[in-house]
């Protein structure tokens, strides 16, 4: 069997996981292993990790698997970083300070996305340096933010190593995924339900494929998984951590309870490390001996303990394993227990659900907004096609169902379909067949 030759790496760099497939002119290369310690090794976890004193001689990042391996064996002494592709269209997060080095967001994205392509050089023996991108429909609601986020994803590629740098919308890329299931033209609508976004689109597709012309709408919002973990952390799991503290200050006649902004940060891990900022521990160790009760002192003391041993990442892995597991039951129970914190929390479907229901409204108005700016009703969608984990939690799929009825709603493959999409539309833009040409 001749040796696959890839002439360009199609990446899927996801805000929670990130695969690579390739392609040439004449046929298309599945996901890769990029991760051999994971269950999957064709999923690499977009994280990093940097420990706190690396030996001199010994590497000072880790990825995927291995970076949360290192993460625990080091006591959580480091810095782990994860959900970096949110920040892509935030002005705001220009560099940070790691042990001492400064680091813009496009070298930190540079390096997870230069790993994926030494790594499949090694498993090719090739050197390639053209890429094609997947990314969200939109980056931002900002025309202006999401163009600047598409220039540091690609500035970010260029560091990593590639020359060439192409784009695809990924619920474009995961309709490519589902072409050769066809029979007939059909209207399709991709719902790409990730960590970070809820991407739309709608396709006038046939077995063959579709042109450009024939992508009729793309839509989307920065609103999805990472974003229902941060209500549930926000509705039912802060008050763990101090959200419902009341304090007065001395001297003072009012009592006071713990400041809403603060406590936002509490519901994101990318902003938790905020909290660790010299101020606000000032301010925590302040509440801590103005509070009104030893209960609420207990609750700062676990807020500390969180913050100080930087455990806000497996804080949200037990939060999404609840998640989930609300999707299958009507109810879970969280339970957290490390050395200075011990959470047992009752979850019920119905109050996530109520306490999402902000997140919800917004991927459901991201849905209806691509329908109306394309001018299709949804009696005229022949098939919704979804992917990610988020198209499994039932509110999504309900609103879903009532829109579209449950016999057009097809769920594709796993986290594999968008990265196979963009193989396929990678192969096309060298010049091979899988899709007629744009016109």
């Amino acid at each position: 069997m001749a040796r696959f030759e890839p002439d360009i790496y199609a990446i899927d760099f996801g805000t929670s996981n990130s695969l690579l497939a390739a392609a040439n002119r004449f046929e298309t290369h599945a996901p890769i292993p990029l991760d051999e310690r994971a269950e999957d090794p064709t999923i690499l976890r977009s994280v990093l990790f940097f420990p706190e004193e690396p030996k001199l001689g010994e590497r000072n990042c880790f990825l995927g698997k291995e970076a949360l391996e290192e993460y625990v064996a080091l006591g959580s002494r480091g810095r782990l970083l994860r959900s970096l592709k949110r920040f892509l269209p935030m002005r705001g997060f220009v560099r940070t300070t790691i042990a001492s080095r400064s680091y813009s967001l496009e070298d930190l994205i540079a390096a997870m996305l230069r790993a994926m392509r030494e790594r499949a050089d090694r498993f090719f023996g090739a050197n390639v340096t053209r890429v094609l991108l997947g990314r969200p429909a939109r980056f931002s609601e900002d025309p202006e933010d999401d163009r600047f986020a598409e220039g540091r994803l690609r500035a970010a590629a260029l560091i990593a190593g590639f020359t060439h740098v192409d784009f695809c919308p990924e619920p474009v890329a995961a309709a490519r995924d589902f072409q050769g299931q066809l029979e007939g033209q059909k209207l399709l609508l991709v719902g790409d339900f990730g960590g970070g976004t809820s991407d739309f689109s709608l396709v006038r597709m046939t077995h063959g494929g579709f042109a450009l012309s024939d992508v009729l709408g793309i839509g989307g919002v920065s609103v999805a998984g990472d974003a229902l973990d941060g209500s549930l952390m926000r509705s039912k799991i802060a008050s763990h951590f101090g959200a419902g503290v009341r304090y007065r200050v001395p001297l003072g006649d009012n009592v006071l309870r713990m400041p809403r902004p603060l406590m936002e940060k509490l519901c994101s891990p990318a902003e938790m490390s905020l909290l660790a900022q010299r101020d606000a521990q000032n301010f925590l160790r302040d509440v801590r001996s103005w509070a009104l009760s030893e209960r609420d002192r207990h609750h700062i003391d676990q807020l500390m303990a969180l913050v100080d041993d930087t455990l806000g990442f497996v804080v949200f892995e037990a939060i999404e394993q609840a998640k989930k597991e609300l999707s299958l039951h009507a109810q879970t129970r969280l339970s957290f227990h490390v050395p200075g914190i011990d959470i047992d929390q009752d979850l019920e479907r119905d109050e996530f659900e109520t306490g999402a229901s902000r997140e919800f409204a917004a991927i459901v108005a991201a849905l209806d907004a691509t329908l109306q700016r394309a001018g299709i009703g949804p009696e005229a969608v022949d098939i919704v096609c979804l992917t990610g984990g988020t198209a499994r939690v039932p509110f999504v799929r309900r609103a879903l169902q009532e829109r579209f009825g449950a016999d057009r709603l097809h769920s594709m493959s796993g986290l594999h379909a968008v990265t196979e999409g963009l193989a396929r539309h990678a192969r096309w833009l060298l010049g091979g067949s899988g899709a007629p040409a744009p016109s």
